[in-house]
């Protein structure tokens, strides 16, 4: 699909604070696949679509996460991670996009996971890093991303971590996940 095309699509089921959003996650994802060799076609459609559930209403992405096959516990988090599951399924169903390195950039975008693939770093950290974003810790992980992935990434889960517990909010078990997965696997 071609990013005029996409950009109509979102357009259309978002804000226009969250559109302008998502035209900075698309460029940082751009930027990001291009400094670590990721597909930049695939970062760019991810980047666009990322956001494409936010603003469905709740009883809606309940009733898809339910009836399509999502991990059931998604509903006992706060409601701010369901948008990127049922965005997954909304996208191929409405947009037509099958791909599935898309489609689960898309997916885990707020959670992660263990053993997240390049594109799906990179559409994690391009949302949280992207231009728009002003909150402490953002400025030291947009440096990070300029020397290594995974370093800025595991800097924006600890800070996300960090930020949920500080507001006695549950953390979702991927996210805690996937924060392991990386220290883990980290290469010096």
């Amino acid at each position: 699909m071609e990013r005029e095309r996409a950009l109509q699509l979102v357009k259309k089921q978002l804000t226009e604070h969250r559109y302008q959003h998502t035209l900075g996650v698309m460029e940082t994802a751009i930027i990001l696949a291009n400094r670590y060799g990721a597909d930049e076609k695939k970062a760019e459609l991810a980047a666009i679509f990322h956001d494409y559930a936010k603003f469905r209403p709740k009883e809606e992405m309940k009733d898809i996460i339910a009836a399509k096959g999502f991990p059931q516990d998604l509903l006992e988090y706060n409601a701010e991670l369901w948008h990127a599951p049922v965005g997954t399924y909304l996208v191929e169903k409405e947009a037509g996009i099958s791909d599935r390195d898309v489609l689960d950039a898309i997916r885990y975008h707020t959670s992660g996971r263990p053993g997240m693939t390049l594109l799906e770093k990179i559409i994690y950290l391009a949302d949280y890093i992207e231009p728009g974003r002003h909150f402490p810790g953002v400025d030291d992980v947009r440096e990070m991303a300029k020397e290594s992935l995974d370093k800025a990434l595991i800097k924006a889960v600890q800070n996300t971590i960090v930020f949920l517990m500080k507001k006695n909010q549950m953390v979702y078990p991927d996210t805690f996940h996937t924060y392991n997965d990386l220290i883990k696997n980290l290469e010096d």
